[in-house]
């Protein structure tokens, strides 16, 4: 892998420039072979060419401060950039697309109302529904790494608790993955899971839902369950959200599905009870 992305870099134009993300230790590590290209290096590093300083969170995002190392070594500040997107992880994004934006020689201002006014991608911690002061999240994160950064950002900018639920994607995934999945979790107070997401794939005999529980509360998450389906998955959460609760679906399947319809069918099971 590391190979071909130094292949990658090296068929970037001679006018050109490689973006590298300088807080990644496997990034670090191919700097040095990348020799005829040039580089412009972004992230929390002080060491970044593009660095995020001053990240706070906001209500719905993040404001930020970057500064840009110039070709010279002189430094500038471009201040109070607000973006409409929760998690450290977003402004690591972020940080890369000011570089892009750099380069093609944008101002510094253009940047700034550009992420004022950034619509956020599909999928990409999309506020879905709210029902009863409970914002219901969809997330398309089906790896360990994305989920454990979604929740994080959940964490962030949730006033009550984050409810993980969460359909795992293709047996294959969370056999190999298992032990990572287990330990994704832990910004989540509450995880529900789904059946398997098959994608295509033959079922693998203890690769479930239920092993990732047994999991989950193995390595001490204090609660974690599984549910059938979308209907269960509401009457389990009719009868224990509570205001300014979130609800964080995260799957690449038909969890999407599931989350569009989630505030209705909540709002149901509760009228319901009420009846």
């Amino acid at each position: 892998v590391k190979d071909a992305f130094v292949e990658f870099v090296e068929n970037v134009p001679f006018y050109g420039a490689a973006l590298l993300c300088l807080d990644h230790p496997e990034v670090q590590g191919i700097l040095p072979r990348v020799r005829d290209r040039r580089v412009v290096t972004y992230g929390f590093s002080a060491q970044a060419d593009v660095r995020g300083v001053e990240v706070t969170p906001i209500p719905g995002g993040n404001r930020f401060d970057c500064v840009v190392r110039e070709r010279d070594g002189a430094t500038r500040t471009i201040s109070g950039i607000e973006m409409p997107m929760p998690g450290r992880h977003n402004v690591q994004n972020a940080l890369a697309a000011i570089g892009v934006a750099l380069e093609l020689g944008i101002a510094d201002a253009t940047i700034q109302q550009g992420f004022a006014k950034f619509g956020g991608v599909k999928r990409r911690f999309t506020k879905v529904g709210e029902v009863a002061g409970v914002t219901i999240i969809d997330d398309y994160g089906h790896h360990p790494v994305e989920i454990r950064a979604v929740l994080a950002a959940a964490r962030e900018g949730v006033k009550g608790r984050v409810i993980a639920v969460v359909q795992p994607h293709r047996y294959s995934r969370l056999g190999n993955l298992m032990e990572d999945f287990q330990t994704a979790f832990n910004d989540a107070d509450r995880v529900l899971v789904t059946p398997v997401y098959a994608a295509g794939e033959t079922p693998v005999e203890g690769v479930d839902a239920a092993a990732l529980v047994e999991g989950l509360k193995r390595r001490g998450h204090r609660f974690a369950g599984v549910v059938s389906d979308a209907d269960a998955l509401a009457v389990e959460l009719a009868a224990t959200i509570e205001a300014d609760d979130m609800v964080v679906c995260l799957g690449a399947g038909d969890i999407t599905k599931w989350a569009a319809g989630l505030a209705d069918a909540i709002a149901a099971e509760r009228a319901k009870v009420l009846a």
